[in-house]
């Protein structure tokens, strides 16, 4: 185990990352704290085959000395069951996007579903949170859903490629957050965008390795607000095409600053400095986000 509360040594699983800005964020706050600070992109599409096991990266992970991980997609449901325990705030989602290696043990925790909130809270102000279409109801959805309920949804629709789990988010949501109706739609269309004061691109549909929009861009109105949760590329086409009609768009890049923040905090028990790591987010040389 790494005790050492001068270094960070961490890094980010999922498939299709390389492109992600986590790792500056995470190693520019590091350094600005006068820390060693190593953060490492474990991309599994770019494992042989053989070696795309999410339980020995995790093991690995943790008898090498990492402060700890967070988890992306598409593991943020599958990484559960390896865990020794969970946060009441991961617990209550059901999804971890950050694992941290403490006392022998490892503790899934969600800084997703505070990031989107402060994402939101900060960067729309006065803008509507009443009738939402969340779509994705995957491990971020998760996060996504709850936090919009934080902002005063009170009508959420919710839409997946998979019937079930829409379902069965719809009902955890309910359970959570009593006084917020939530309903599935079966499909993006004129009925589900009806009375909506905005929209949320959960799903992985606009990351650079799934290009396209989840959403056609026809139904979408001016007055409403449009945030994708994707972050590179920063500007999906889903939000260019949001912006081009006059939507208030709200991009990804304020969720992944803000769970950064927290993550940083659980890694090293230190606090992170917001703006910091918003300019290193922002200073990633990278075209396409």
């Amino acid at each position: 185990m790494n005790t050492d509360k001068d270094i960070l040594l961490a890094g980010l699983i999922g498939r299709g990352i390389a492109r992600s800005r986590t790792p500056e964020m995470h190693m520019a706050e590091a350094a600005a704290q006068h820390m060693r600070g190593v953060y490492r992109i474990i991309d599994v599409d770019a494992l042989p085959a053989d070696r795309q096991n999410l339980e020995v990266i995790v093991h690995a992970a943790e008898i090498t000395g990492f402060n700890g991980l967070n988890v992306t997609y598409p593991f943020k449901m599958e990484v559960i069951p390896l865990l020794d325990q969970l946060s009441p705030n991961a617990a209550a989602v059901g999804s971890v996007n950050t694992i941290v290696f403490r006392g022998g043990k490892r503790i899934g925790h969600n800084t997703d579903l505070w990031g989107f909130a402060e994402s939101f809270r900060q960067n729309m102000p006065a803008a509507s949170a009443e009738a939402v279409l969340l779509v994705g109801a995957g491990g971020a959805g998760v996060a996504v859903a709850h936090a919009l309920a934080d902002c005063a949804t009170r009508h959420l629709k919710i839409y997946d490629l998979d019937p079930a789990r829409a379902e069965q988010l719809a009902a955890q949501v309910g359970r959570n957050r009593p006084g917020i109706t939530v309903e599935t739609v079966a499909a993006i269309d004129d009925h589900a965008m009806t009375g909506l004061s905005g929209l949320v691109n959960a799903s992985p549909v606009g990351m650079a390795k799934t290009p396209g929009t989840p959403v056609p861009l026809e139904l979408l109105r001016p007055e409403m607000w449009v945030a994708d949760i994707v972050y590179f590329p920063l500007e999906t086409e889903l939000l260019a095409g949001a912006r081009k009609l006059g939507c208030r768009v709200l991009p990804g890049s304020g969720m992944a600053v803000f769970q950064a923040v927290r993550a940083f905090e659980l890694f090293t028990g230190r606090r992170a400095d917001p703006d910091r790591m918003k300019a290193a987010f922002r200073s990633f040389d990278c075209p396409h986000g």
